[in-house]
């Protein structure tokens, strides 16, 4: 699916040609596209929900008896229906043997704000649970169109207060609690990260932020460059901007806890750590967002990936480049943590 627009509103220029995909990834990339018949179409989002799998089965999560899941159902927002948490910890490592509070990731699903759940994107966090001992907390949120903003923020800001007040019944240390999540929960990851800042909820020890999905406006040289292009394009990106939004989208009153490039306050936040690809439509929102929070006097490590597309380490996780960006993420954490 492609964007109708030729050039970057009010410029009267026309776009330049998008950076080159990393030749390893873009022979990965046909094969993807080869294999799903191509690109996905937005415009229908129930049938996608209806046709494609979106999550990973528990028997494939616990890897052979290594993980242990617990499903957990609590409180959602004030007034709003219960949410659903899925808890994956290191198996042994139970809130009763006696060893301290582990650290928790706090896991935010991604999806375009439209589609996934709690079992999507968890291969690498399941990764980095068995590398360094950690929790993996997964939340369930509402999604878009049926659910708009602000509804999945506040499902997943309400998850996160309930898993911090809970800490020592679950085996977790309640000053090393990381929110992540890719694209749309990248997205979500920061969002949570403002509310909790202003709210004075949970003091998270940081933000992973991994092609997160920060700005409602769809504005930037990227977006335009790649129109119709990879697995999430500037035409996809409105249509889940504007499932979130409605007609708000892109307008003068967007809040910084929907699309959080909208921020106009990036002090006091935790250190971020944050990737995107050249190749990609959020690449330049992405970079923005990391200058903006050094500008602010925050700490973030930002990699731009060259020649990657939209989630490249998870769709083509035996490249090298994925498998560079995996390390350099886990590495992160390893520091983070003090691991």
């Amino acid at each position: 699916m492609t964007a109708t627009d030729p050039q970057p509103a009010g410029t009267g220029r026309p776009v330049p040609p998008p950076p080159p995909l990393d030749p390893e990834l873009g022979a990965a990339l046909d094969v993807i596209f080869a294999a799903m018949g191509g690109p996905l179409d937005f415009t229908d989002i129930p049938a996608i929900r209806r046709g494609r799998g979106f999550g990973s089965s528990d028997e494939e999560l616990r890897r052979g008896g290594a993980v242990e899941l617990e499903e957990r159902t609590v409180p959602g927002p004030p007034g709003e229906p219960d949410i659903s948490l899925l808890i994956c910890r290191p198996a042994g490592t139970g809130p009763s043997d006696g060893s301290p509070g582990l650290p928790a990731l706090y896991q935010i699903h991604g999806g375009g704000m439209v589609l996934g759940s709690s079992r999507t994107g968890l291969e690498n966090p399941l990764d980095w649970a068995l590398e360094l001992n950690l929790v993996v907390v997964s939340v369930e949120y509402r999604l878009a169109p049926e659910h708009p903003h602000p509804a999945p923020v506040e499902d997943v800001y309400a998850g996160l207060v309930w898993t911090a007040e809970h800490a020592a019944e679950l085996g977790i240390d309640p000053d090393r609690i990381v929110v992540a999540g890719g694209s749309a929960g990248g997205g979500l990851a920061a969002a949570v990260a403002l509310l909790a800042r202003d709210r004075k909820g949970p003091a998270l020890a940081g933000q992973m932020l991994m092609c997160p999905m920060l700005d409602d406006r769809n504005d930037t040289p990227s977006s335009f460059q790649m129109a119709g292009r990879g697995v999430w394009d500037r035409a996809a990106n409105h249509i889940g901007w504007s499932s979130l939004l409605g007609e708000s989208r892109g307008g003068p009153d967007v809040s910084p806890y929907a699309a959080p490039a909208r921020a106009t306050d990036l002090s006091g936040l935790p250190p971020a750590f944050i990737d995107v690809g050249s190749a990609e439509t959020f690449r330049d929102e992405d970079v923005t967002y990391a200058s903006r929070l050094w500008q602010a006097g925050g700490r973030a490590e930002l990699h731009v990936w060259p020649g990657g597309f939209h989630g490249f380490e998870s769709l083509a996780p035996q490249t090298a480049l994925a498998q560079e960006a995996r390390a350099a993420q886990l590495r992160w954490l390893t520091r983070l943590l003090g691991n």
